[in-house]
This record gives C-alpha cells, sequence and structure tokens, in this order.
C-alpha cells in the first residue's frame, strides 16, 4: 500500500499507525508508519529531534491506553472514529480522527489518524457528538436543574448513567485533599445485584488507593479497563488498585475524573460495563463530567457560604443568627435536640482588659483558646458565640450529672488558669420546660459566678 500517495493529499497533520493483532480482542504493538509533511514537522517542531518511520508510537505521542484502544477499532473493526478531549498535564485540547484502511495482513491493522491540538477548547467541537449522546447529556443537565433535592437529582443521574454504561454499579465519589477523606456522594446499584454499597469499603486504605487514580489515568481524560488484558495492564502500572477491584469481584471498569476550575473534585465509575458499549460510554462520559463537575462545585459552594453565614469567623463555633434559628425551633417544637439537656453560658473574663492592654490580636486568642477549651469538654455539643465575650452550649441528651460535672470542672480550671478564664451558668431543660426562660436563668447564674470570681480575684477587674 501507497502510504505516502494516501497522506499527500492530507492537510492536516495526519499519520498511519499499524496495529498489531493478537487475538479478536487484543493487540499488540502499535507504529507510525509514516506520516505527512504537517506531521514530520510537528514532530520536529514539539521534539526537537526528525520523524523517523515506523517507529512505536510511545516515542511521539503520549502513551495512553485509550488511545491504543480506539486505533485497534478502527483498524480491525473498521470504525471511523472521532474525539475531542482535553490533555491536562499539557494544557491542550487534542482532535483527533481515525479512519481505518485496508490490510493486506491479517496480522497487521492500519487507520490513519488525523489529529490538531489546540490550546483553547473549542465549544463547536465539544457539541459534535451523537444523537444518542448528545440526547444523554441534556437529559443529565435538565435533571441537575431540576426541581428536588441534591442527593436524588443526582441520585436519578447516576441511575441514568448506570443504565447507559448497563453496568452492576455507578458511583460518585468525592475525595477531599486536605482531610484525605473520600465520601459516596451518589451510587446507582443495579437490582438483584449482589455488590455492595462503597460506603462498606471505606476506610484509610480506600482513600490511600484514591490517590493513585490520577497518575493511572496520566494524560488522558480517564481510565477504562475493558478486559483481561486491560486488567494485566492496571496490575502492572498499580497493582493496589487492580487488588482492590479484583477483591471486590470486578471485571471491568471506566473511571473518569471530575475536574472543575483546575481542582479534581472527585471521580465517577461505573463497574462490570457493557465493555461492547466502551466508545458511547466514553464519548457520553466525556462531556457529562463536565456538567456534574459544574454542579457539583456550585453545591459545594453554596455548602461553603452557608457554612460562613451560619459561622463565627473567628473560633469556629456557630454564629449569633444559628443561635437564634435554633432557639426559635427548639421553642416551636421543631428543633433538633433530645430531653433532658442544658443550656450552658460561659463568659470569658477579663477580655477587654487584654484588648486594651496587650491588643486585640492577644484578646482574638483569648476568645480561640476559650473556644478549644468548651469543645474539650463539651464534644459533639452545639456551641455558639452568643456575643463578643459569651459563649452559649447546648447539651443535648445529657444527664444534669454529667453537666454538673461538666461546668463545675470548667469553673474550678477558671480559678488557677493563666491562659483562659471562663464564668459558667447552667440551667436544665427538661420537657414543658421553655428554652428562653432557661437561657435566662443560666446567664443569671453566668453573671453570678463572674461577680464571684471577680471578688475573689480583685487585681483581674478591668478598671
Amino acid at each position: 500500500m501507497n502510504f505516502k500517495e494516501i497522506l499527500a493529499a492530507q492537510k492536516n497533520k495526519t499519520c498511519i499507525m499499524s496495529v498489531e493483532k493478537i487475538t479478536d480482542s487484543q493487540y499488540g504493538n502499535i507504529r507510525i508508519v509514516e506520516g505527512n509533511k504537517a506531521h514530520y514537522d510537528d514532530m520536529l517542531n514539539t521534539l526537537h529531534h526528525p520523524f523517523v518511520p515506523d517507529s512505536p508510537y510511545e516515542e511521539y505521542f503520549p502513551k495512553d491506553k485509550n488511545f491504543e484502544d480506539f486505533c485497534f477499532r478502527s483498524a480491525f473493526l473498521g470504525q471511523p472514529l472521532h474525539t475531542y478531549v482535553p490533555l491536562p498535564r499539557m494544557g491542550l485540547w487534542l482532535n483527533m480522527f481515525l479512519l481505518p484502511l485496508e490490510s493486506d495482513n491479517e496480522k497487521i491493522g492500519y487507520c490513519m489518524y488525523s489529529y490538531d491540538v489546540t490550546v483553547a477548547a473549542d465549544s463547536e467541537q465539544q457539541a459534535s457528538l451523537s444523537a444518542d449522546t448528545s440526547s444523554a447529556v441534556i437529559q443529565t443537565c435538565i435533571k441537575l436543574r431540576g426541581s428536588g433535592t441534591i442527593e436524588s437529582k443526582f441520585n436519578e443521574v447516576v441511575g441514568d448513567i448506570r443504565n447507559i454504561c448497563n453496568s452492576d454499579h455507578c458511583c460518585i465519589l468525592l475525595t477531599d485533599a486536605a482531610e484525605r477523606k473520600c465520601s459516596s456522594f451518589a451510587e446507582a446499584i443495579k437490582p438483584g445485584s449482589d455488590r455492595l454499597p462503597v460506603n462498606y469499603f471505606i476506610n484509610d486504605d480506600f482513600y490511600k488507593v484514591t490517590e493513585t487514580w490520577l497518575e493511572t489515568i496520566g494524560d488522558s481524560t480517564c481510565v477504562i479497563i475493558k478486559d483481561k488484558q486491560d486488567m494485566d495492564w492496571l496490575k502492572g502500572v498499580n497493582p493496589s488498585w487492580h487488588r482492590s477491584l479484583t477483591d471486590a469481584g470486578v471485571e471491568n471498569v471506566v473511571l473518569f475524573p471530575l475536574n472543575y476550575n483546575g481542582e479534581t473534585l472527585g471521580y465517577i465509575w461505573a463497574l462490570n460495563y457493557d465493555a461492547e458499549n466502551t466508545v458511547k460510554i466514553k464519548e457520553t462520559l466525556e462531556l457529562t463530567t463536565f456538567f456534574i463537575a459544574s454542579e457539583i462545585s456550585n453545591y459545594k459552594l453554596v455548602q461553603k457560604l452557608e457554612k460562613i453565614s451560619s459561622m463565627d469567623i473567628l473560633t469556629g463555633v456557630m454564629n449569633r443568627n444559628t443561635m437564634n434559628n435554633d432557639v426559635d425551633a427548639i421553642a416551636s417544637g421543631n428543633g433538633d435536640v433530645s430531653y433532658s439537656y442544658a443550656v450552658v453560658f460561659a463568659d470569658v473574663n477579663w477580655l477587654k482588659r487584654i484588648n486594651d492592654e496587650k491588643g486585640h490580636d492577644a484578646g482574638d486568642e483569648l476568645l480561640k483558646n476559650a473556644t478549644n477549651l468548651l469543645r474539650a469538654t463539651f464534644p459533639n455539643c452545639n456551641i455558639y458565640r452568643a456575643g463578643g465575650d459569651e459563649f452559649m452550649i447546648l447539651t443535648s441528651g445529657m444527664s444534669e450529672a454529667e453537666v454538673e460535672e461538666k461546668t463545675n470542672a470548667l469553673i474550678e480550671r477558671s480559678q488557677t488558669a493563666d491562659d483562659v478564664s471562663l464564668s459558667i451558668g447552667m440551667h436544665m431543660v427538661n420537657p414543658g420546660d421553655d428554652i428562653r426562660m432557661a437561657m435566662r436563668l443560666a446567664d443569671e447564674k453566668m453573671y453570678k459566678n463572674k461577680n464571684d470570681y471577680y471578688i475573689k480575684n480583685p487585681d483581674k477587674k478591668y478598671r
């Protein structure tokens, strides 16, 4: 076959790929047989050495299992293929076309590979999808923007993706590199499947496995493991992930990172999917994941804003606005609190004196020390900064004896501590009691304790 003649008519960067066939589903070496002038020039400009015909493709292009699969499909299955994907590590976008070519050797297949690389994404190319894929992506966008809770919307979308993949299990897993944690955000399990929810597997070791995924993805957009040959490849490059998959009875997997604004928010995967439909699955998820990641980013931003609006920025406990809302809810019978519970007020002694004599930075440290002490004494309780130097604590489901023990410990510590001193007032709330009355009584007890403290320590009182 005269490859130079075929390539001479191509203006874009184009080359001929050869694929060695081992079995009907397995391939061996993939080589770049020949290229046109634009390809030769591109190799010289980007790699700074001339292109040598019939070289292994990985000497000139990033090694990529998905690219290899496309070459095999085009060369031996006769599939004309097109994809438009990012190259994350290079910050580039790749627009590629593969067309099958005839071969007179049943063990060697050929396809023509035409490609273009750009810095910025082309929205028209991103939208150039098949009708089925476009419909699936549009449906995803509509559902993500529809009514209902964020959990119900994402569970429905993940269920749709599981159906498209015809997989046993589909999941969106969020990762937090700062906290070194991961969590299941949405998942769908095939009816009748004995597969367990992902939370069953999440632990420290599982998170360590997730840390290896980006390296395995490399310069590609995803990892697609479709058969035993691919699983053997995974065993060589990522043995810990391979072991976790095989232990869980996974035969194949497609995994996409959820990237948005340069941050990896998590991953979406499908386990034991229909490998015959790999191309459509890849095409669908490559664009769907963009919208999923965008929506998750918005959701996390709203969560962050809600947290900021309900939190005291300096101390990290809940603010007065949240306290008032919670008290209103409890008073109306809608609050999340278990009887018996206590209202505890804590006032930071000599804050004004510290602010005036040592500055507000020292005063801020005093408030933080007080917060740490309250958290350590009342773990798993709602703590609010009610005012400048005043905190309120709700001790849900705690006996009076337990609360008294903790408040007495705080009072005792305040009498001897140099770093922080608190005046404490506590009142128990039983069924039928008015929380606002309990707050008033606890506040009165706190000020009595504060007065007693300054009587015993007149030198501490601010003048």
